[in-house]
C-alpha cells in the first residue's frame, strides 16, 4: 500500500476508535446503576416443579440475580417434563422477552427449531444444565452448567476409587439413557465404570422420578434383590440420590452396606451423608445456573456482551467434607 493510502486511511481509524473509546466509556456508569437490567423481560426456565429439591437452588440463584439486576423475569416450571419443556419454550418464543434462559433437557433436535424461531426474532438464549452444542453452534447463546458426559466419566472414576470395589464386582446405575442429550451424563459413568472392570446393571429412569423419587421405590428395590450381588448404586439426580434411606430400607440394607452415589447437594443427602447412607456426590453449583444465565442475558441485551460458557462441575463431595457444603445446602443454596 503507498503512502498515500495509508495517510487517507489513518483519519478514518482515529475516528471509529474515537467513537469506539466514547461508547465504551458510558458502559461502565450504566452498569453501575441499580437495577440497571431493569428494562430487560426475561423468561426462566427452573427446571423442576415448584418445590423440587434441585429446581429450588436453581431458582433460588435465579430470584437472587434478579434481586441484585432487577430485570422481569417470567418463571417457568416443567416438572423435568422433556415434552412440557418443548412447549413450554415455544410458547415463551411467541412472547417474544428479550431474552429466555432455557433447560437443555429435550435436546438439540427439539429445541433446534424454536431457538431459529427465537433468533429470528432477536430473542438472545442462554442455556443451562444441559448443553446443546448444535443449537448454540447453529444460532449462537451460552451455557451454565456441568459438562455433562465430562461429570458422568469423572464421577464413574471416583465412585470406583473411594468404593474399593474391584474388576469383576456389580453397580447399579440409574439414569435418562435414552436421552441424547440429557443421559449423556450417565453413560459416561456407565462407561468409565466398565473401563474399570465393574459389571453394570443400568437402569432407565423416567421424568417422574425425579419429580417424585418415591415413584422409584419399586424398580430399585426390585433391582436390588434380583442382584444380591450389588455393592453399588449410582443415582441421576439430587431428588433421587436424597431419597437413598427411603430405598436402602426397603430393600432391607443397613448403612454402608451399600455404596451409593450420584449428582448434586440437598438438605436430604446431607442428611444422607451424615447417617452413612450416602458415600459421594459431584456438585454441580445450581445456584449459578440460576444466576449467570440471568447476569448473561442482561449483559447481553444492555451492554452487548457475548454469552457466558462457564462450567459449574465444582468437584466431589464425600463424608470427609460436606460439613463445608453442608450448611448452604440446607437453606437450599448449594
Amino acid at each position: 500500500m503507498s503512502n498515500i493510502g495509508k495517510t487517507l486511511r489513518r483519519p478514518s481509524a482515529v475516528v471509529v476508535a474515537a467513537a469506539l473509546l466514547g461508547a465504551v466509556a458510558t458502559l461502565p456508569a450504566q452498569a453501575l446503576d441499580a437495577k440497571w437490567c431493569k428494562d430487560v423481560h426475561i423468561r426462566f426456565f427452573v427446571g423442576g416443579a415448584e418445590g423440587d429439591a434441585f429446581g429450588t437452588i436453581v431458582y433460588n440463584g435465579a430470584k437472587q440475580a434478579e434481586a441484585d439486576l432487577g430485570p422481569k423475569i417470567d418463571y417457568i416450571f416443567s416438572g423435568w417434563d422433556v415434552e412440557k419443556m418443548t412447549q413450554q419454550l415455544r410458547e415463551a418464543v411467541a412472547v417474544k422477552p428479550d431474552g429466555i434462559a432455557m433447560m437443555g433437557h429435550p435436546g438439540d433436535a427439539a429445541i433446534m427449531p424454536l431457538a431459529e424461531q427465537a433468533s429470528q426474532a432477536g430473542i438472545r438464549m442462554m442455556y443451562q444444565n444441559v448443553p446443546v452444542p448444535q443449537v448454540v453452534a447453529k444460532f449462537g447463546g451460552g451455557y451454565v452448567g456441568a459438562q455433562q458426559e465430562g461429570q458422568g466419566r469423572a464421577l464413574g472414576a471416583e465412585a470406583f476409587k473411594l468404593s474399593g470395589l474391584k474388576a469383576g464386582d456389580k453397580a447399579i446405575m440409574i439414569g435418562p439413557f435414552d436421552n441424547e442429550n440429557r443421559g449423556a451424563r450417565e453413560r459416561g459413568t456407565v462407561a468409565a465404570l466398565k473401563e474399570a472392570g465393574i459389571n453394570v446393571v443400568q437402569i432407565n429412569s423416567v421424568p417422574e422420578w425425579a419429580a417424585d423419587p418415591n415413584l422409584a421405590i419399586p424398580v430399585i428395590t426390585g433391582a436390588l434383590l434380583n442382584n444380591p450381588d450389588v455393592k453399588m448404586v449410582g443415582y441421576p439426580g439430587g431428588q433421587m440420590l436424597g431419597n437413598v434411606p427411603t430405598y436402602m430400607q426397603a430393600a432391607g440394607k443397613k448403612p454402608g452396606e451399600i455404596f451409593n452415589f450420584g449428582f448434586d447437594t440437598s438438605p436430604q443427602i446431607v442428611e444422607g451423608f451424615k447417617a452413612g447412607w450416602v458415600q459421594l456426590t459431584a456438585d454441580q453449583q445450581p445456584f449459578l445456573q440460576g444466576y449467570l444465565p440471568i447476569l448473561s442475558l442482561c449483559q447481553q441485551v444492555v451492554l452487548g456482551l457475548a454469552p457466558m460458557n462457564v462450567d459449574t462441575g465444582a468437584g466431589f463431595v464425600t463424608p470427609k467434607n460436606y460439613e463445608i457444603v453442608a450448611k448452604l445446602a440446607e437453606q437450599a443454596l448449594r
